[in-house]
């Protein structure tokens, strides 16, 4: 049995693969200890059996001060304070940091007590704030420098003794920087099958139904979706998409639909739970995985693809690397050239009106999640770093 130590650089719960690690360590005799901060009020503990969840309050200009961390230590010293309250519930057996900001801290404290290090990096970070919208404004291109980012990663990947990323094309990437291949292990976002319900609602055969959930922001993609709906024609039915999620870009995606004249096609649902949320799979025909290709696309996968196969819903995405190898070593989906609105629409025409490839991919994306992408397979390599 192992005791770890986990940081986390938001408000828990909820995310879904921190849960899923957690509970898989769990299961396999560990004992995690969860630091995180709080706006909310949270309780500063939490107990439920092997697991312990320890809060710190965090006020809003040290939150808002984490863009500025490498220029500013105000974020790091919050939580090297923090540390030092957390070492009370110690000794630890490893340091497990979840993404990139917190490595710095992460690695400190595994310095200063002779224990292991692990770095979880969920997302290709210096290339997510390249495309994120609080980074590209003047005050965030002022704290917040790529370059130095870049540095950092490179510093602290050397320095892990374990690197954990989500998919293949991210352990390539960090592999051309240097980074020794035999301390990256890759544990995906896939699914885990004994948290996900198999939706009971059933589309409306008289409309064929489009479905995108996540964050709305620009590098989503939502933009050549909105322009691609009145490149679908000849179709025997209406169409409707409906966006669950929420997000910055909401309202410039609203008057774009105005001006394409689709606004009434268009359903803007606001943020689900993830419960809620499964019940739209449901009612869908075809989901869609629209980002923008770039670093960051081209070296992480969204978990909401894992979802969408295995409720048997075919999908149409952006031809993002690691989606697109995924759909055509699956046959569970279509791809199109990311900034392509008219090839976005054909393959809505072609794979609504292809009944029987449609049924394809529907069988197929479920039969590879239930066979090779879920997270039991995944926990397994997981769980290897600590046994």
């Amino acid at each position: 049995m192992k005791k770890i130590l986990m940081l986390l650089d938001h408000e828990f719960p909820p995310d879904i693969r921190v849960e899923n690690e957690i509970e898989s360590l769990l299961a396999a005799g560990n004992k995690v200890f969860l630091a995180c901060y709080t706006r909310k009020g949270r309780p500063e503990n939490e107990h439920s059996g092997a697991l312990t969840i320890i809060r710190k309050r965090i006020s809003t200009f040290i939150y808002k001060s984490s863009v500025g961390a490498l220029k500013f230590p105000f974020y790091f010293n919050f939580w090297r304070s923090f540390l030092q309250k957390i070492s009370e519930h110690g000794p630890f057996d490893a340091v497990h940091v979840h993404d990139l900001p917190l490595a710095r801290v992460g690695y400190e404290y595994a310095q200063n007590n002779n224990i292991p290090f692990v770095l979880d990096l969920h997302e290709n970070w210096p290339a997510l704030l390249d495309v994120a919208t609080h980074t590209n404004t003047f005050l965030g291109k002022l704290l917040s420098s790529g370059k130095q980012w870049r540095k950092y990663e490179l510093e602290y990947c050397r320095k892990a003794d374990r690197i954990i990323v989500v998919v293949e094309e991210a352990k390539e990437r960090l592999a051309s920087l240097g980074i020794h291949e035999d301390k990256i292990l890759v544990v995906s976002n896939t699914l885990n099958l004994s948290n996900f319900t198999l939706p009971e609602t059933t589309p409306d055969p008289e409309v064929l139904t489009l479905l995108y959930a996540g964050g709305i922001n620009r590098h989503r993609g939502l933009q050549f979706v909105i322009r691609g709906l009145k490149y679908i024609k000849g179709m025997n039915r209406p169409i409707q998409l409906f966006i669950l999620g929420s997000g910055s870009y909401e309202g410039t995606l609203k008057e774009m639909a105005r001006q394409a004249g689709v606004e009434g096609q268009v359903h803007f649902t606001g943020w689900k739970d993830y419960k809620e949320m499964q019940k739209y799979f449901g009612k869908s025909d075809i989901c869609l995985i629209p980002h923008t290709r770039n670093e960051h696309t081209d070296t992480t996968i969204p978990h909401k693809i894992f979802q969408y196969m295995y409720a048997g819903k075919p999908f149409v995405a952006s031809n993002c690397r690691p989606i697109e190898r995924i759909a055509k070593e699956t046959g569970s989906g279509m791809i199109y050239t990311w900034d392509d609105p008219e090839a976005f629409g054909e393959c809505i025409r072609k794979l609504a009106e292809d009944r029987v490839l449609f049924g394809q991919f529907a069988r197929n994306g479920k039969n590879a999640v239930i066979d090779k992408y879920n997270w039991e397979r995944d926990a397994q390599r997981l769980i290897s770093i600590y046994t």
